[in-house]
């Protein structure tokens, strides 16, 4: 019996210790449990952002709670918000954050990646014509150059993963986007693919870039 009051009591004591970001890193780790193949259930991540919109009230964890924000946003945004309407307000709320905090943070590249991810779908659901008039691909250039100049191994070459998929996504649109870099594409995401460890996700840009590239070589 002493036993049991012993656990008992260290678990009442170690969830009593957890700060807010602790609560916060154990949440997102279950953001995809009950997930059904693309789908999560929003429970984990909600709980996520919760906790972590209270971290930022501690200067001492104000950093790692906005990048977990970032995370849990992007993740919600993409695969627990069933509607464009609701995708929306979740991208935004991203894209609004990290703006804020890259203006109080302007040496952080782990929070210009964390916009980009979220600008990039932000840009998704709103579509081409008003992702080009808010300059979203001169935005993408400009911060993922920062991340270069910053950190450039940060997320295995984040930085030069985000230049390259520019170029690669970002359509030719006249008298609003220039003619996109294909090419260029191709060195930037080489270049990322051998900066840190490869990612699927690097591998599957690079393949697309390399076959676009040789379909206009053969027209």
């Amino acid at each position: 019996m002493k036993k049991v009051w012993l656990i008992q009591f260290t678990c009442i004591g170690f969830l009593l210790g957890q700060t807010n970001i602790d609560k916060g890193f154990a949440a997102f780790k279950r953001r995809a449990d009950g997930s059904r193949e693309n789908i999560a259930q929003p429970e984990a991540i909600n709980e996520a952002i919760k906790f972590y919109n209270l971290a930022i009230g501690n200067p001492e964890t104000e950093i790692d709670a906005v990048i977990g924000l970032l995370k849990s946003y992007y993740f919600k945004g993409k695969f627990v918000s069933r509607t464009k309407e609701h995708k929306k307000i979740v991208f935004n709320k991203a894209k609004n954050l990290a703006v804020l905090y890259i203006d109080k943070y302007p040496n952080r590249a782990d929070i210009r990646y964390w916009y980009l991810t979220n600008l990039g779908s932000w840009a998704e659901v709103y579509g081409i014509l008003t992702a080009a008039k808010e300059g979203v691909a001169d935005q993408m250039k400009n911060h993922a150059l920062k991340i270069i100049e910053l950190d450039p191994m940060y997320e295995d070459g984040g930085g030069y993963f985000m230049l390259g998929a520019v170029h690669y996504k970002t359509p030719y649109i006249p008298f609003l986007l220039s003619c996109p870099e294909n090419k260029e594409a191709v060195v930037l995401l080489e270049k990322a693919l051998n900066t840190g460890e490869a990612t699927t996700v690097q591998k599957v840009y690079l393949s697309q870039a390399i076959y676009k590239e040789k379909e206009k070589k053969e027209h």
